[in-house]
């Protein structure tokens, strides 16, 4: 019989215990951001090193979409058999491990081959760390999700500015030495005690869960999973894109410092985190379907300021205006997409999302061999407003 997380009656898990659970998973959040922008922000050094093109790098950077798609459907299942907290604190481990080793690829080739096992550890986390949230939430009955996200953002604000102020001064190799220091200690802490707590029951999670934990999901469920993993795919592709190739733009078109260009990553960063934690009274006022319609729009014209300014402090203002748009439309995405069909819901959409984060940079890269990288960017804002038309057209079937 399969394993599965220890799970107790809503009315006897005390306050006190979930209180204890969201502060866990808020560190493992906040740590996943820092360590994936720990990475980002030295992308241009790592381009330098293996003397990639714009088109090699992006290919290389596939990947990490590989390992990430690859492994998110099978963390899916871990979760169900294992439970999503021990997955949680395996994939954060690795995680931290694997940061390590970019910097001593010597080619192309090798730094592709790197980025598919950090791919996998990033992929992997992010179920399981979304799936415990999902859990969570529906214990809480509040709309926290975007919390959990907007500790994600904080950690890549952190990790960015971080980034930032070391590149002058630390290479590659020993700035993300560092990085995986931190993630160790964080998840050898944070991991102890999340093992110690139990999944809290409720309502949502026991009609979607059979006696076995094997989700009861119909065609129609199905589909609506389908539509908020479609609606996570075209922002996070913004968010994907920003990370790798944000830096690249302030530097090699508008000639920015590279401490500056670093920075940019970290305004798109704050300005999410600042979406994120007023996320829960964005959703508890306007409700899902303005959020997801209002927060494509502005993402759509911030991008384009972002992509086509000629200022380098205009094109910060449109990171920081993209970051606001998109800060809530992905959590609430998979959110609903782990409350209609559990774990198994998560990974879809996860898959589906994180394809379009990780998928992104790549597909940029290819635009911007072919076009420019001003150009390719201008694909961000056209997925935004695609997200936010796909919110408002199945308003009634699938975001209320």
């Amino acid at each position: 019989m399969p394993l599965i997380n220890k799970t107790v009656p809503h009315s006897v898990v005390p306050d006190r215990s979930l209180t204890r659970l969201r502060i866990v998973l808020t560190a493992f959040f906040a740590l996943d951001g820092f360590v994936f922008a720990g990475w980002v922000v030295r992308i241009p050094a790592i381009k330098h090193q293996t003397g990639a093109s714009s088109g090699a790098l992006g290919l290389a950077l596939l990947g990490v979409s590989a390992g990430a798609v690859i492994t998110m459907m099978l963390t899916g299942r871990l979760c169900r058999r294992f439970g999503s907290h021990p997955v949680t604190v395996a994939c954060a481990a690795l995680l931290s491990l694997s940061v390590i080793l970019p910097p001593y690829a010597g080619s192309v080739t090798a730094l592709g081959l790197i980025l598919l096992l950090f791919g996998a550890a990033y992929g992997g986390a992010n179920v399981a760390m979304n799936s415990a949230a999902v859990d969570l939430v529906a214990a809480l009955r509040r709309p926290v999700m975007p919390s959990f996200h907007a500790a994600y953002s904080l950690g890549g604000m952190l990790g960015a500015g971080l980034g930032g102020l070391v590149a002058g001064y630390l290479s590659p190799a020993h700035h993300l030495l560092a990085i995986a220091v931190v993630g160790l200690l964080v998840t050898a802490v944070a991991g102890r005690s999340l093992l110690r707590q139990e999944v809290p029951s409720s309502p949502d999670r026991e009609r979607r869960e059979g006696s076995a934990g094997q989700p009861l999901v119909s065609a129609r469920t199905r589909g609506l999973v389908v539509v908020f993993g479609l609606i996570a795919l075209c922002t996070a592709y913004g968010e994907g894109a920003l990370a790798d190739w944000g830096a690249l733009h302030l530097e090699q078109d508008l000639d920015a410092h590279p401490a500056i260009a670093a920075a940019g990553y970290a305004c798109f960063a704050l300005a999410m985190t600042i979406g994120r934690l007023s996320g829960t009274a964005l959703l508890e006022r306007l409700g899902r379907t303005r959020t997801l319609v209002i927060g494509g729009t502005t993402a759509s014209l911030g991008m384009l300021l972002g992509s086509l300014a000629p200022s380098v402090w205009a094109v910060l203002l449109g990171f920081a205006v993209t970051g606001l748009g998109l800060a809530n439309i992905f959590p609430v995405a998979v959110d609903r997409a782990g409350a209609l069909a559990g774990a198994s819901g998560v990974a879809v959409a996860s898959t589906l999302g994180y394809g379009g984060l990780l998928l992104g940079p790549p597909a940029i890269g290819f635009m911007a061999d072919w076009y420019s990288l001003p150009t390719a960017l201008t694909s961000v804002a056209v997925l935004a407003a695609v997200a936010a038309l796909i919110g408002f057209a199945t308003r009634r079937a699938a975001v209320g």
